[in-house]
C-alpha cells in the first residue's frame, strides 16, 4: 500500500533504495501519507513512540548502535522542535540522524491555520544538510536531487540531515503501486588522504621522549587488538583512556581523576606535561585533564579520527582524518625508537595511588560513591551499558572497566534530557542485556521514555536517587543560599515505583548496602520482564564523601 501523494512515494522509495530500514514514527495527521507508506511495507521496522522528544533520542539510540542512518518522522508544527535536543545531539556525537518532518504547503504559512510555524532550516545550525522539498508534481526531478543529497549526507558524513516535507490534503488515499521511480545515486565513500607533510612532521615530533595518547568516546573494538598491544609495549607513550572509550588494557590508566588528584596535589604537573598529545576519538569527560592540558600545553598536538578534530587544549597541530588502525598501519614503519620510558614515571604512582583508592572504598559508608562501587563491581560481563549525564558518568569513571562491557553515553552535548529514550533505542538492536544507570533527575525528565512498547524483557534500569541534582553539591557552589536547594540542587521526594506500575516494569528498591546487594543479586538474575531498581541514597552526605575520596589519594 502506498500514499497517493506523489513526494511521499518519493521520499519512502528514497529510503528504501539506501537501504535504510529503522523508521521511528510519531502520530500526526499530516505524516499521515509517510506512515501509511512506511508501516505498510514489511522492508521497514517502523516504531511507533508518541512522545516528539522521547522518539528522537529513541532514534538516535538505534543509530548509535548500527551506525547507519535512522529515520525519525513527524507531523507538522512544534513536533519538530521537539526533536531538537537528540538531534544537536547526534550532530556532535556523529550520529546519522535523519528527521523527516511533515509540513503544511507554504501557501498555509502564517495565514493563521493551525500548526503551522516555520519548519524549513527549522534545525539548520546542527544538521549537516537541510532538504527543503516541494509539493509540486513539477518538482519531483528536485526532490529526488534533494533527497539523494541529504540521505547520502547522513551516510557518508554521520551526521543528521532534516528534510522538509509539504503535503497537501486528501492525505490519507492510498494506492496499490507507486505512481513514481526514484533514481538512486550511489556514492561510495573515500578515504581522505593523509597529508605527506604532515605525516613527516609527525614521525619528527615522535622523537621527543613523552607522548600521551588519550582517548575519548569510541565504539567496542574501534582499535585492533594489534595497536592495543604496541600502544602498551611502547614505553614512550602513556595512554589514558575513559569509561566511553571501550578500551581496556593493563598498562592504560582507565580512571583519569584518580589518576591525576595526586599529580596535582603534589605539582608534578611539568613533569607529567606531554611533549606530544594524540586524541582519539570524540568527547572526554574528565575535567581535570582539560585543565590540565590547558595549563601544561603539549607542544604538539594531534587529532586521529575520521570525523572530529576538537582543538579542545588550544593547541592542535593537525587533524588525521582517518582511523586510528589505517593511521598507525600508514605510519609506524617510519617512527624511530624512543627509549625514555615515560609510561614507567607514571604506572608506580598509578599503583600506589590505586591501594589507597582501595583502602578509602573498604571503609566507605553507603552513599552515592557505595552505591556506584556496588552496581560496577556486579555488573556481569558481556554487558551493554548505557550511563546518564551528569554526576552518573562522572561516577563511572572513578571505577575500572572491564573487558566485555560496552558502554555509551550521550556525551555530544553532555545533556540529561534522553538517557533512558536512548538506551531502550538501542537496546532493541543490541544482542547483549541492557543496563541503563541513571541518576533520578534524568530518569524522572525522560520519564515518557518508558511509554513504550518495545522495551526488551531484558532490559535493567538502576536509578540513584538522591532526592534532587546531588551534582550541584559537588560543583563549587554556594549550598547556603536560600534558592539552593529550591532552583539549583532542585529537592523532591519522588520515587519510580508507581511509572513501574504504570508501565509494566519490575521494581526493585534498596536503602543500604545489604538490601542493595539482594537487589542486584535479583536484578542480574532474571530476565523475564524489564526491570528497574531504585537505590536511595543520602542527599546531603554524597558529596562530603566524594571529596573525602580524593583526599585520601592524597
Amino acid at each position: 500500500m502506498f500514499p497517493q501523494i506523489p513526494l511521499a512515494q518519493q521520499i519512502l522509495l528514497a529510503c528504501k533504495a539506501k537501504g535504510i530500514q529503522h523508521i521511528v514514527l510519531s502520530p500526526g495527521s499530516r505524516n499521515a501519507p509517510l506512515t501509511i507508506g512506511f508501516a505498510s511495507d514489511s522492508f521497514f521496522s517502523a516504531y511507533s513512540i508518541v512522545d516528539e522528544r522521547c522518539a528522537a533520542f529513541f532514534a538516535l539510540g538505534l543509530a548509535q548502535q548500527l551506525r547507519q542512518p535512522v529515520v525519525v518522522i513527524c507531523t507538522s508544527g512544534s513536533a519538530l522542535l521537539n526533536y531538537y535536543p537528540a538531534v544537536s545531539e547526534a550532530y556532535y556525537s556523529n550520529i546519522p540522524l535523519v528527521v523527516i518532518s511533515a509540513d503544511r504547503p507554504a501557501s498555509k504559512i502564517d495565514i493563521g491555520d493551525g500548526q503551522t510555524i516555520h519548519q524549513r532550516h527549522a534545525l539548520a545550525l546542527h544538521t549537516a544538510y537541510n532538504a527543503n522539498l516541494s509539493e509540486e508534481n513539477s518538482d519531483l526531478a528536485y526532490n529526488e536531487y534533494l533527497l539523494n543529497e541529504a540521505l547520502n549526507t547522513a551516510a557518508l558524513k554521520c551526521l543528521p540531515v532534516h528534510i522538509n516535507a509539504p503535503f497537501e490534503e486528501p492525505l490519507y488515499q492510498t494506492l496499490p503501486s507507486p505512481t513514481v521511480g526514484f533514481d538512486n545515486e550511489v556514492v561510495v565513500k573515500s578515504q581522505v588522504p593523509l597529508s605527506p607533510e604532515r605525516l613527516i612532521q609527525f614521525v619528527k615530533d615522535w622523537i621527543y621522549p613523552k607522548k600521551m595518547v588519550l582517548i575519548g568516546v569510541l565504539p567496542p573494538h574501534a582499535i585492533a587488538q594489534k595497536w592495543i598491544t604496541w600502544l602498551e609495549e611502547d614505553p614512550s607513550i602513556l595512554v589514558l583512556t575513559e569509561s566511553t572509550a571501550n578500551v581496556v588494557a593493563d598498562t592504560f590508566i582507565g580512571m583519569i581523576d584518580t589518576f591525576l588528584s595526586p599529580i596535582e596535589k603534589r605539582n608534578l604537573q611539568e613533569l607529567l606535561r606531554p611533549d606530544v598529545l594524540i586524541s582519539v576519538g570524540g568527547m572526554v569527560v574528565s575535567k581535570k585533564v582539560k585543565e590540565l592540558l590547558r595549563r601544561y600545553p603539549p607542544k604538539a598536538h594531534y587529532y586521529i579520527d575520521e570525523q572530529v578534530g576538537y582543538d579542545t587544549f588550544f593547541t592542535l597541530t593537525h587533524h588525521f582524518k582517518t582511523d586510528i588502525n589505517t593511521f598507525l598501519e600508514t605510519v609506524t614503519p617510519e617512527l624511530p625508537p624512543v627509549s625514555f620510558d615515560y609510561k614507567g614515571i607514571w604506572l608506580p604512582l598509578y599503583k600506589e595511588t590505586l591501594e589507597k583508592r582501595a583502602s578509602f572504598l573498604a571503609e566507605v559508608p553507603f552513599s552515592d560513591m557505595a552505591v556506584y562501587k556496588a552496581i560496577l563491581e556486579r555488573t556481569p560481563t558481556p554487558y551493554h551499558i548505557q550511563i546518564s549525564n551528569s554526576a552518573p558518568i562522572r561516577y563511572a569513571q572513578l571505577f575500572p572497566c572491564k573487558a566485555g562491557w560496552q558502554v555509551y553515553c550521550n556525551r555530544g552535548t553532555s545533556g540529561i534530557d534522553g538517557s533512558t529514550s536512548t538506551a531502550i533505542g538501542a537496546s532493541i538492536v543490541q544482542s547483549l542485556p541492557t543496563l541503563l544507570i541513571t541518576g533520578d533527575l534524568s530518569f524522572f525528565y525522560n520519564s515518557n521514555a518508558l511509554w513504550c512498547n518495545y522495551i526488551p524483557k531484558n532490559f535493567k534500569i538502576i536509578v540513584i536517587n538522591n532526592a534532587g541534582g546531588g551534582i550541584f553539591r559537588i560543583l563549587p557552589t554556594d549550598k547556603g543560599t536560600p534558592f539552593f536547594e529550591t532552583f539549583q540542587e532542585t529537592t523532591h521526594s519522588l520515587t519510580a515505583e508507581h511509572l513501574c506500575t504504570m508501565y509494566g516494569l519490575t521494581y526493585l528498591c534498596a536503602q543500604s548496602k545489604e538490601e542493595l546487594t539482594e537487589a542486584l543479586e535479583i536484578l542480574f538474575s532474571k530476565d523475564k520482564s524489564p526491570m528497574l531498581l531504585e537505590v536511595f541514597t543520602p542527599r546531603e552526605l554524597n558529596d562530603t564523601i566524594l571529596k573525602d575520596y580524593f583526599q585520601a589519594l592524597l
